[in-house]
């Protein structure tokens, strides 16, 4: 459940983006959704979920208490910025174990909410952008970056993000308040398919490879977990073994996938309790179900496994 103190708003995902000058256009940004609230001065970093987490980025955390603001709610996207400026969820995943290749950890900045005092919930969103670009500045390095937009324009915008290599775009109300939850006021647009998936088993490695082959992966539908495919790549040697040592923990006997999987894969699979979730790139969803050309991200320890559905995306708006 989202903390009191952060309830954020989601987008809605659509296979278009938007026309219109009503709509604003941002970069979607490759990485965990943050709200940051600073009470007297003290500043705490949550999840979309609830969960705390200024310690795991505590140098974000120390970047918003030099703003020297003694009540405020930001919120934004933390991500890892690569040297060619996009940004990557697999780079943010092994920022901790590795930290030479971690590129640079940013705080992507988009809603103020609220500010010394004053709410602004109810706000249109143009100018509560306005009032968080003049609290942190135009700044292109360092931790805290003001997300920048451009007004209408939505499928040019989509197009040249395509061709940026970036994820897709997120757009936006400009002349709407505020509203937690997900009800068609924020839009995302994918240039490439990617959602979460819940781990419902693996097998073993095979030839020279270690760890694991291969992930089972599915999502739910009411209350059952629909099998919808294996990823096997994606994974570095490390990230391999440390995925095992994880799910020998979690192995059960019984197939947590209604129906089960048949074939070959049903016979070599190891079952394990469906309590993790990961992030996965893919091309399509075939026509009974499953997914073509999977890739490994990483897991994400933000999603609870029984929010994970499939994605569909909606008819662009006019």
């Amino acid at each position: 459940m989202p903390h009191p103190d952060y309830v954020p708003q989601l987008a809605t995902l659509v296979a278009a983006p938007p026309s219109g000058g009503e709509w604003l256009h941002e970069i979607k940004y490759d990485g965990y959704r943050i709200g940051a609230r600073v009470r007297n001065g003290v500043v705490t970093l949550y999840t979309r979920n609830g969960n705390d987490w200024t310690r795991a980025f505590a140098g974000i955390a120390e970047a918003v208490r030099t703003l020297g603001l003694d009540d405020a709610l930001l919120d934004g996207e933390v991500a890892v910025v690569l040297p060619d400026g996009r940004t990557s969820f697999q780079a943010l995943q092994h920022a901790a174990s590795e930290p030479a290749s971690r590129g640079t950890l940013v705080y992507f900045l988009f809603d103020l909410l609220r500010l010394e005092g004053e709410r602004l919930e109810s706000l249109p969103l143009e100018e509560r952008k306005a009032r968080l670009k003049k609290l942190i500045g135009r700044r292109k390095t360092g931790r805290l970056r003001y997300s920048e937009h451009v007004e209408g324009q939505g499928d040019s915008f989509f197009k040249q993000a395509c061709r940026l290599g970036l994820e897709g775009i997120v757009s936006k109300r400009r002349d709407m308040p505020h509203r937690p939850g997900r009800h068609g006021d924020w839009l995302k647009t994918k240039c490439v398919l990617r959602q979460e998936f819940v781990i419902g088993g693996f097998t073993d490695p095979e030839g020279m490879r270690a760890g694991l082959g291969a992930l089972i992966i599915g999502y739910y539908e009411g209350k059952r977990l629909v099998f919808s495919g294996k990823v096997g790549t994606g994974f570095t040697h490390k990230v391999a073994l440390d995925l095992r040592a994880r799910l020998d923990g979690l192995e059960h006997t019984s197939c947590p996938f209604t129906p089960r999987p048949t074939g070959p894969l049903a016979r070599r699979a190891h079952w394990v309790k469906p309590q993790l979730v990961c992030e996965v790139v893919f091309t399509e969803w075939t026509g009974d179900g499953k997914i073509r050309h999977p890739s490994y991200q990483g897991l994400r320890a933000d999603k609870k496994p029984r929010a994970v559905r499939r994605e569909q995306p909606l008819r662009a708006a006019k």
